[in-house]
């Protein structure tokens, strides 16, 4: 089931192992010398078999690899195979709704794969003549991201954040959402990710009924570095089948792109490379362009990629940040902070950015009205020091009108995940754009200001915050809106935390005057 090499013709060319080192293999050829990433075999067909990728010819006759299984059972003098071609990954219409390892295995226990081709994962990036120069909004029904931070059809957005910000719970969301409303193929990859979710994302797309649609592709943490190198270029592979071959659109899900340049600085290293700045390979930016540059809309199809980017420490000059940066339509910045006030999808508005959003590709009201947002949430900001020393009470009248807009929109911008139904007890919505810049220019014309805060708070379009049961009177301080009850239907499950609306936070108006 390894992959399949074409070269059955030909007189095997063996090798001898001449040192192993970690994951670092040396072999001496005396026939022919394999050229750069070729893929070689030691050890018996079957579990037991270790495979090396070339990734230097060190002289005449001998090379220096790097295994992409555990080398285990690898000694000296050990005969070497050479397969005579490159990492290969299978495409075709029957890897749809399968999930694979690096190398093309099945390892969803499911029936062996018979008619696939197979297709070298080092492929050219498309030409300059065949990509598009139009530009599309691709929608996600996901109010933050698409008011906001509009997305490219074929452009490459970025999810930022630390651990346990809701990167992956966005990332599945997503899949919930364009799978069920569009014609085209998702395409998970995981890199260096644990086992735990990639099990429970097959299960959910099972039984959500859209893995018809997907194909899913791991390399786990506890695989060797060279593997969990390679699997992202294997998934492109397979995107590049559905978007040239069968003129379909791609959704290209990469979680997490950190690993893929953790796992190239971890080969550098093995590799025996002098390390660049805070240890990183010199050739990062190399090898992330090398990836990044094949995901690109074409006159046959595009291929949008949604990359989580774990940000070490949450520092953003990390030179992995920064180098993904470069390649990004659009970055997604998830705050710790609003994840910790309850305001999921927890998106940074102030932080996050989209090249889409221009006046003449969203249209001048849609730019306008994020304009106008990002303006309020701005001066909410900050006034929020303001607040926290002196109370709300000390404000202007239209400072107050400030806060009461920002806190309105923020709790707006929230919304129930069809993925996360099970935890919150509340049903997932999808809102067109439309609805979500209706609601929030009706928020930005004061039309909601008597209404409590809780009542905007996860819902799905503005028209569901007109049924809470109670309307606050007309100058009634702002912090009084946040203990009306909302609507029916609107209550958390039993057990679970109140909103955030549902109590005043300290700096809107914890110091009374």
């Amino acid at each position: 089931m390894m992959n399949k090499q074409r070269d059955k013709s030909c007189l095997a060319n063996i090798g001898t192992v001449v040192s192993v080192r970690g994951s670092v293999v040396e072999i001496r050829f005396d026939q022919q010398l394999p050229p750069i990433r070729s893929l070689l075999r030691a050890g018996d067909e079957g579990v037991g078999q270790i495979i090396i990728e070339v990734l230097a010819q060190r002289d005449a006759h001998c090379v220096r690899g790097i295994a992409l299984t555990p080398t285990q059972g690898l000694a000296r003098g050990m005969p070497v195979t050479d397969t005579g071609g490159p990492l290969m990954a299978p495409v075709g219409k029957e890897i749809l709704s399968r999930m694979f390892d690096v190398f093309g295995n099945t390892i969803d226990r499911g029936a062996p794969l018979s008619q696939v081709a197979w297709r070298s994962v080092h492929r050219a990036p498309p030409p300059l003549a065949r990509r598009s120069t139009q530009s599309e909004i691709f929608e996600t029904g996901i109010k933050a991201i698409d008011v906001l931070v509009p997305l490219e059809r074929g452009g490459k957005a970025g999810l930022f954040g630390g651990a346990g910000v809701g990167k992956t719970v966005l990332l599945t969301e997503m899949i919930h959402n364009m799978i069920g409303h569009q014609a085209g193929v998702s395409i998970f990859c995981g890199i260096g990710e644990r086992c735990r979710e990639g099990e429970e994302l097959y299960r959910e797309m099972k039984e959500a009924g859209v893995l018809s649609k997907m194909v899913m592709i791991f390399g786990q943490m506890n695989e060797p570095p060279g593997s969990r190198f390679r699997v992202g270029h294997a998934a492109l592979t397979m995107a590049e089948y559905f978007r040239d071959d069968e003129h379909r659109d791609v959704l290209l899900l990469i979680d997490n792109i950190f690993r893929f340049i953790q796992a190239g600085s971890e080969v550098s290293g093995l590799m025996g490379q002098m390390p660049s700045r805070l240890g990183y390979q010199p050739t990062m930016g190399t090898e992330l362009s090398s990836l990044e540059e094949r995901i690109a809309n074409t006159d046959s199809g595009a291929i949008t990629s949604i990359q989580a980017v774990y940000v070490p420490a949450d520092d953003f000059t990390d030179p992995a940040a920064v180098h993904t940066f470069s390649h990004l339509s659009a970055s997604i910045v998830l705050s710790r902070k609003r994840t910790s006030e309850g305001l999921f999808p927890a998106i940074d508005p102030l932080q996050s950015s989209s090249r889409m959003a221009a006046p003449g590709i969203v249209g001048e009201r849609h730019y306008g009205l994020a304009q106008d947002i990002r303006r309020t949430l701005a001066q909410y900001a900050d006034l929020k020091d303001i607040i926290a020393m002196l109370g709300l009470e000390q404000l202007s009248p239209e400072d107050r009108n400030v806060v009461a807009r920002a806190r309105r929109l923020e709790r707006f911008l929230t919304q129930p995940f069809f993925t996360t139904e099970q935890f919150t007890g509340l049903k997932g919505k999808l809102v067109s754009l439309a609805d979500a810049l209706d609601g929030c220019e009706r928020i930005l014309r004061d039309e909601f200001k008597n209404y409590p805060e809780s009542a905007l708070y996860m819902i799905g379009s503005i028209a569901e915050a007109q049924g809470t049961t109670s309307i606050v009177a007309p100058g009634a301080p702002a912090q009084a809106a946040t203990v009306v009850t909302p609507a029916p239907g609107l209550q958390p499950k039993a057990g679970l935390a109140p909103p955030p609306a549902a109590a005043p936070k300290v700096e809107a108006g914890a110091h009374e005057s």
